[in-house]
């Protein structure tokens, strides 16, 4: 078959009129730093996912850093202190974890929906437990009603990845709302982009004020936005004056900027329109791949309860077929069509020194081996969904 003379890849980035617009103003505005697009960023992101604050930071990766940090400081967790996490996810989910000096405790996935397995937490849990973090994977909402009864029985805090489900559902609420904290991304290739960015989002006021300054070096609140000190007077003012170089806990440097902010704005008003494309397009390259179903497993979940936000379209080769992932992905590959492994962790040599045995997780172990991700975003359509099925066709039939 013809090869495409140009690659179908995993992720996107189409900049609208209206985004060029908003980065045009905050150019002409001479203001970069956390200003007005920052701050209605962080409102409609919110709104949309039935939460009260959002903070606007560099990363999904900063925004779990600073909620491992907060609540270990709100909390009082002490080194060495525990945190479930599930034995697929991307590395920066364990990274944070190791970096505040806690302990990641891996439970297996299902291996239906590919993230973390309720019914294998409880097992998990001790009395050094602090926290589950469970991660929506590749745009699926985690079974979260068992996880916040395990959460409320043992009194642990819930922290949820949510870096590939922004605006999705999970029965009637909105990915984001059930955790203390939950953190999404808006990186390349995500769901909503900005270059760089990040948002940790919560309903506490108290963690959403040690949030921001977690982000701001660890600032003292009274003074987080240049605007902090303008149109007041008098002793309140004397105050901010005496303050706003006042630093109360150890913090980083994770802000963003008003142009990242401004291409978010605009991303954000044709948010149900970047999930819709994508959906359509997963649903047709699942009825076009349902044939091949005794070698490949697609993706599977109850749209009665959860929705599909299809950050990436998985597939994985089934234990009891005899084709190659690596010989698929290659002919893929050599295809124009780009790939990406499902999000190894267990087998990563980073973390070898955590020694652990990849045939504890079997379901995570089996993904590992077997598992890969092809694009169906925005940027594509039905000429491109039908040239990855002929290409997988033509691999499978020869």
């Amino acid at each position: 078959m013809q090869k495409r003379s140009e690659q179908i890849g995993v992720g996107t980035i189409e900049v609208s009129e209206a985004e060029k617009a908003y980065v045009a103003e905050v150019l002409a505005s001479n203001r970069l730093s956390y200003g007005p697009f920052s701050k209605r960023f962080e409102s409609e992101f919110a709104a949309l996912h039935d939460s009260k604050y959002a903070v606007f930071v560099n990363s999904g990766t900063s925004a779990l850093s600073i909620a491992v940090a907060c609540l270990k400081e709100v909390h009082g967790w002490q080194d060495g202190d525990e945190i479930i996490v599930p034995a697929l996810t991307f590395v920066a989910t364990v990274n944070v974890i190791l970096e505040h000096q806690l302990k990641p405790v891996f439970v297996d996935c299902d291996p239906q929906t590919y993230n973390i397995d309720p019914a294998l937490i409880e097992a998990k849990v001790t009395d050094r437990t602090r926290a589950i973090l469970p991660v929506h994977l590749f745009g699926l909402v985690a079974d979260m009603d068992p996880i916040l009864e395990i959460a409320s029985k043992h009194n642990v805090r819930v922290i949820e990845d949510s870096c590939e489900t922004i605006g999705v559902r999970y029965k009637d609420r909105k990915a984001g709302s059930f955790g203390d904290i939950s953190c999404f991304s808006t990186y390349i290739a995500h769901l909503v982009v900005t270059g760089v960015g990040g948002l940790a989002v919560t309903n506490d006021p108290t963690l959403a004020g040690v949030l921001r300054s977690l982000a701001n070096h660890g600032r003292d609140g009274i003074y987080v936005s240049i605007d902090d000190d303008k149109g007041i007077d008098g002793s309140q003012f004397a105050e901010v004056i005496k303050k706003r170089f006042r630093f109360v806990r150890r913090g980083y440097s994770f802000r963003a900027t008003e142009m990242e902010a401004a291409l978010g704005v605009g991303q954000m008003e044709r948010i149900e329109e970047i999930l819709s494309t994508r959906q359509a397009n997963a649903a047709l390259l699942t009825t076009q791949l349902k044939q091949f179903e005794s070698d490949l497993q697609l993706p599977s979940f109850d749209p009665s309860i959860q929705e599909h936000a299809f950050m990436m379209y998985p597939i994985v080769i089934r234990k009891d077929s005899d084709l190659s992932k690596e010989h698929l992905v290659q002919f893929l590959e050599d295809h124009n069509i780009e790939t990406r492994d499902m999000v190894p962790l267990i087998n990563q040599p980073v973390y070898e020194q955590l020694k652990i045995n990849p045939t504890d997780y079997p379901n995570a172990d089996w993904i590992n081996r077997c598992g890969f991700y092809v694009g169906c975003h925005q940027g594509m359509g039905e000429e491109e969904v039908d040239y990855i099925f002929a290409v997988i066709n033509t691999f499978l039939n020869k």
